[in-house]
């Protein structure tokens, strides 16, 4: 089952924004997403992009190109 919930980090814990309703001891597996826009995540991410472009969109592929056409 997956729940998705919102939380607050406060004081080394999270604080969930709302209940859930889950047995007593129910082990869980919880993975995190901040709602806030990561400079340094974005950096990466666009520092990324400008590598596969240049890769991507190159004239030297054109040649692999033109025999796919044939």
């Amino acid at each position: 089952m997956i729940i998705a919930s919102q939380a607050v980090y406060e004081e080394g814990k999270l604080r969930l924004l709302e209940p859930l309703e889950l047995a007593e001891h129910t082990v869980v597996q919880i993975s995190l997403e901040t709602g806030q826009d990561d400079m340094e995540r974005r950096a990466w991410l666009n520092q990324g992009q400008r590598s596969l472009m240049r890769v991507w969109d190159n004239e030297a592929d054109d040649v692999y190109n033109d025999l796919l056409t044939r």
